[in-house]
């Protein structure tokens, strides 16, 4: 089989200067690359916690004229491997992030998690570290 690597998640954003804000302010991932394309109407942004030639990023769409989505019943959520979930969960509420799942062991497990939304609504699930067997 030819070797494959996954690349990007895609999320369809209704303010992009928000949702970088975000991302970078309050996540800290770096904003890797933006480009506005006029003759299309939107502007694609790349985030990651490191080069995109290592790590899977995140790809921010802003179609211009489109201020805001529903997200559907499909997509679930963003996972994002933390060193101490507790800690992160104080840092996102400083700095304004909205925690809706407080840091805690889920629910029939151990592992310790909690969640949060970005501006657009999108959820994303802080994970401790932990063996990827278990």
């Amino acid at each position: 089989m030819t070797k494959m690597r996954l690349l990007h998640t895609m999320l369809r954003v209704g303010n992009m200067d928000r949702s970088i804000d975000f991302y970078t302010g309050v996540l800290g991932m770096a904003l890797l690359r933006k480009k506005d394309y006029p003759e299309g109407k939107f502007t694609l942004a790349f985030l990651g916690y490191g080069p995109e030639s290592e790590n899977t990023v995140l790809e921010l769409t802003h179609n211009w004229d489109q201020t805001s989505y529903e997200a559907g019943n499909a997509f679930g959520h963003i996972a994002i491997e933390v060193e101490d979930v507790y800690a992160a969960v104080e840092k996102i509420k400083r700095k304004g992030g909205l925690v809706t799942r407080e840091a805690g062991p889920m629910k029939h497990g151990t592992t310790v998690l909690a969640f949060v939304k970005d501006p657009d609504g999108y959820n994303i699930e802080l994970l401790s570290p932990k063996n990827i067997n278990e």
